[in-house]
């Protein structure tokens, strides 16, 4: 039984990040309660309308209104670095321990993350 919990524990541990990872990257909110953080290695999942909800998502603060693109009445992206824990095989952020907005510029400038479209 042991041998099974060592073997199952092991074979998880690719999908479990073991250290804090600061992302930086599109910080995306389209619609109520969805969210999610877009860089250079995935769409990272941070909450899911009827679902997932990370841990410390509270410290994600808004965006002056000159950082942040309207896509859908008050919802829409703007650019942020979050130190976070991930789930790398199912793309989830499941703790947030500090959020930056960062200037917008940062991202459209940066050629390794997918541009965002605006209206």
């Amino acid at each position: 039984m042991n041998k099974l919990l060592v073997a199952i524990f092991v074979l998880c541990l690719p999908s479990i990040s073991i250290a804090k990872e600061t992302r930086c990257g599109w910080l995306d909110n389209p619609t109520p309660s969805n969210l999610w953080l877009i860089d250079k290695d995935a769409e990272w999942i941070i909450s899911k309308q009827g679902g997932h909800i990370a841990l410390g998502i509270d410290k994600i603060k808004d965006f002056p209104d000159d950082q942040y693109i309207h896509t859908n009445g008050n919802y829409g992206y703007g650019c942020a670095c979050l130190v976070v824990d991930v789930d790398k095989t199912n793309k989830v952020i499941t703790t947030i321990y500090s959020a930056k907005n960062i200037d917008i510029s940062r991202c459209q400038n940066d050629k390794k993350i997918k541009t965002m479209l605006t209206n």
